[in-house]
């Protein structure tokens, strides 16, 4: 959530921002009307602090009355502090109210995007920042997709998931499972090398959980939501991670604070359909290790920089071609300030497909999350949140069968051999 000094301070900034995202002249009224409700708050704030004062006042000079022997000055006053709390209660509850409205509004503005994100409507207008060599890997002709590797190897069943589950619920079987599993503890076991926190946390969060991270109310028709407990089931780990340091003041000394963990992340996707969805293209559940950084502000976007590099390492150890994509303004997600995408090379398919997207949220989180550090004069400051998939399988697991098929089986990269146990699918 935006913060109102920043819009009140910043606005050609703000507003120039947001027509990056996608902002219309239209919309950007909103602004106006946040500013109008917000000097409303002010000024029954002020009555407010002006009614409490008078009240401290009057309840101090009643004892002094009293003892003074002016008891019928003294019931007078007290009859004033009577009508004073009646003042305040109403007070209090416009004040409320004006904030929830002021809220209502703040929550409905995405992130300001950085300087350096390109301006574009969509994935096509995304820049290449780290282009992958001019020769991608090429397979013969008879080469399959993954979705009938997996049936020819006996390691997935899409069709099995549909009737256990419905469309987009994967069932992996045999060495299929096992491939899964052993990314799983390489993923994790890579995060903890490099000095991030294993978290196991809960797969269902609160509506204020989901609202600290953004991914409500502007997610809301892509999330499972269990009506009778009014909970969410999770999109992604960073969810409840991140909701670790809601409502908690840090000190210097723990930055950064560097968390990951792996879970099953559950998404509606509503509206997707056709070839780009085959198989494990996108899918209702998937498994995904996390991470997570809380970062002072001076040194976020060098850390955005190393977590970037993490997962690049990553994929490089899979023998996985892949490129970095900077999104632009039209792409990068409501909460995001900055956003790379990775992608690795299906040469199966002869299409490049998402497998993590890492991203700095400045303050945007925080403001919401009341994530704050005391400074080094004392003032409590916003924190930064980052986070990033490091990574999502489905697609990793769709890149790693299609590129390594032969003819003899699906050869598995030197890094995971020792996490499955076998060398090759056959």
């Amino acid at each position: 959530m935006l913060e109102i000094s920043r819009i009140r301070t910043e606005r050609a900034k703000v507003e120039q921002g947001l027509k990056i995202k996608g902002w219309t002249e239209e919309k950007l009224a909103i602004l106006d009307l946040i500013i109008a409700a917000d000097d409303k708050r002010k000024q029954l704030q002020t009555e407010n602090d002006g009614y409490l004062s008078e009240r401290n006042k009057l309840s101090k000079e009643i004892g002094d009355l009293f003892k003074a022997g002016k008891a019928s000055e003294a019931q007078a006053a007290k009859l004033q502090v009577e009508e004073l709390k009646e003042k305040i209660a109403i007070a209090e509850s416009a004040m409320q109210a004006q904030i929830i409205e002021l809220e209502s509004k703040l929550i409905e503005l995405p992130n300001i995007p950085h300087p350096s994100v390109p301006a574009g409507h969509s994935e096509s207008d995304n820049e290449v920042s780290k282009p992958w060599s001019n020769e991608l890997p090429e397979l013969p002709e008879t080469a399959l997709p993954h979705w009938e590797l997996a049936t020819k190897y006996n390691i997935l069943d899409m069709k099995l998931g549909v009737k256990i589950a419905g469309a987009g619920f994967p069932v992996f079987i045999g060495k299929g499972s096992r491939l899964q599993r052993a990314l799983i503890n390489f993923f994790l076991d890579e995060a903890t090398e490099a000095g991030y926190t294993e978290i196991v946390p809960p797969l269902l969060v609160n509506e204020a959980t989901a609202r600290a991270t953004g991914q409500l109310p502007d997610k809301e028709g892509q999330m499972y939501y269990v009506t009778k407990d009014d909970l969410y089931l999770i999109p992604t780990a960073e969810v409840p991670i991140t909701n670790i340091y809601r409502d908690t003041i840090l000190n210097l000394d723990q930055f950064p604070i560097k968390m990951t963990g792996y879970t099953p992340c559950f998404r509606r996707e509503a509206g997707s359909y056709g070839a780009d969805v085959k198989g494990l293209n996108r899918v209702h559940q998937f498994d995904k290790v996390e991470i997570v950084q809380l970062e002072h502000p001076d040194k976020s976007y060098e850390t955005l920089d190393q977590m970037v590099a993490h997962v690049e390492g990553l994929l490089q150890k899979l023998e996985l071609p892949y490129r970095i994509l900077r999104l632009c303004g039209g792409d990068v997600s409501f909460a995001s300030a900055l956003t790379y995408d990775l992608e690795v090379y299906s040469a199966a398919q002869k299409r490049w497909l998402e497998v993590s997207s890492v991203s700095n949220f400045e303050t945007f989180q925080s403001n919401r999350l009341k994530l704050r550090y005391r400074d080094e004069d004392g003032k409590k400051r916003l924190a930064h949140t980052l986070n990033g998939s490091a990574l999502a399988l489905a697609r990793i697991i769709a890149a790693l069968l299609e590129n390594n098929q032969t003819e003899t089986g699906i050869i598995i990269p030197e890094a995971l051999r020792k996490y499955t146990g076998f060398d090759i699918i056959d």
